[in-house]
């Protein structure tokens, strides 16, 4: 583990550095919004802007690698995202923030496509699921540091807007001054959204709702904190407190993926969410209780992600898991859209509770689909599926066909190993 941390640090430390930047003006929208007295909808098309630039620039971003190479592309839209970050408190109308949003979320998209390229390339097939784990958790970790430093000054103030714009910059040294090999960037072959519903319905309509759910949890949990009346101290601390959980939960998640069928997983899961959402709506609940339940919520949809990416593999051949991959995205994006403006549509209804109400009636919606699903075709028996890997949202086409490539060696590793000791018997 030491040589493969030695191997990718620089890449790891520019990423958290980046995702520290990226935490802190995913919290700086909804409490600063509030400040500037912009109203929940307006909130919910800002976080909407990101999403829709994400999902853009996932797509577009392997083009401009192909043209101008991986350097150029990470330099020029790390620079955009510094910039942009410093206009938020320049800027301060709903128009220009969902601009400045749609361009973060476009650069943001291209940065990570470009550094998991290099990660990708600096990983082997013996080290690939070490690295990749590491860098979800480094992820993981520059959310949650993010949500510290959102205590460094006042919301009202600029402060707060130039320390992710500093750290963004200082993030493309260790990264452009230790990366020599420039990895080649290949073509993956597309699989129709047709297709890939044929596949795995439950893949397709569970990554459509997970979108929205994510999307919610990432921009609108400061929206709902300012709303509820939360100090920004307890904001941070409930959003950290969403990643934690994400983060914590993947571990015990993936030992009971390679244990439980994954369609039951899935149903327990998303069942432990709706419940614990539905609680939060009609509980008028303490801090104490609200940082359990954030906790509990993020913790069963970052996992519910890879469960689902690695459900639809289950029903796919080698050769069509990263075409399907990058459908699922396609289609997750989609719902991430979707996700902040439906939740702002309920807060405008039920007030700050319709945050939890959303999230109550998406968990709800997949638990039901998963359920009848499972009335539909049996499931694939517990010893022929892959092998489980934690990916979360925030992780681009490139991280996703990398755990892709991964989940592949093992099931080849496994197969060999079965083959082999049928031959000694």
């Amino acid at each position: 583990m030491f040589q493969v941390l030695m191997a990718v640090w620089a890449l790891l430390l520019g990423m958290t550095l980046i995702m520290i930047g990226n935490g802190m003006q995913a919290t700086l929208m909804g409490v600063r919004g509030a400040m500037e007295g912009f109203g929940t909808l307006e909130l919910s098309v800002v976080t909407s802007g990101y999403f829709l630039g994400f999902l853009v620039g996932s797509r577009l971003a392997p083009e401009l690698i192909r043209r101008v190479g991986h350097v150029r592309v990470f330099a020029a839209l790390a620079s955009f995202i510094s910039a942009g970050l410093i206009a938020f408190p320049i800027l301060t109308d709903p128009f220009s923030w969902t601009a400045i949003r749609v361009l973060l979320g476009f650069c943001l998209s291209g940065v990570y496509v470009t550094a998991e390229s290099w990660l990708n390339n600096a990983a082997t097939n013996q080290t690939r699921g070490q690295v990749l784990s590491v860098y979800m958790v480094a992820q993981m970790v520059g959310l949650i540091a993010a949500q510290g430093l959102m205590n460094l000054g006042e919301a009202s103030g600029y402060f707060l807007f130039v320390i992710p714009s500093i750290l963004v910059s200082l993030s493309f040294a260790p990264i452009l001054l230790s990366v020599t090999p420039t990895p080649a960037f290949e073509t993956t072959k597309r699989m129709s959204l047709r297709a890939l519903y044929d596949n795995s319905p439950l893949a397709c309509v569970g990554t459509l709702l997970l979108g929205g759910v994510f999307a919610a949890q990432f921009g609108m949990a400061s929206v709902y904190g300012a709303a509820a009346g939360l100090s920004v101290a307890q904001i941070t601390a409930f959003v950290a407190m969403i990643f934690t959980g994400s983060m914590i939960w993947q571990f015990p998640v993936g030992w009971l993926s390679d244990r439980v069928g994954r369609r039951v997983l899935i149903l327990g899961l998303a069942a432990i969410g709706s419940m614990t959402t539905a609680t939060g709506y009609v509980v008028d609940a303490g801090f104490g209780v609200l940082m359990g339940l954030a906790f509990v919520t993020g913790g069963v949809a970052n996992p519910l992600y890879a469960l689902l990416i690695a459900y639809a593999n289950d029903y796919l051949e080698a050769e069509d898991m990263a075409a399907a991959s990058s459908g699922l995205l396609f289609i997750y994006g989609v719902g991430a859209i979707a996700g902040p403006m439906v939740t702002g549509q309920m807060m405008e209804m039920a007030g700050p509770q319709g945050f939890w109400l959303f999230l109550a009636l998406v968990f709800a919606a997949i638990t039901g689909y998963a359920a009848w699903r499972m009335t539909r075709r049996p499931a694939v028996p517990v010893d022929e599926t892959g092998s489980y890997l934690g990916v979360l949202p925030t992780a681009s086409p490139v991280a996703v066909e990398a755990a892709q490539e991964w989940y592949v060696e093992q099931a080849e590793e496994a197969a060999a190993e079965a083959e082999e000791a049928a031959s000694q018997r």
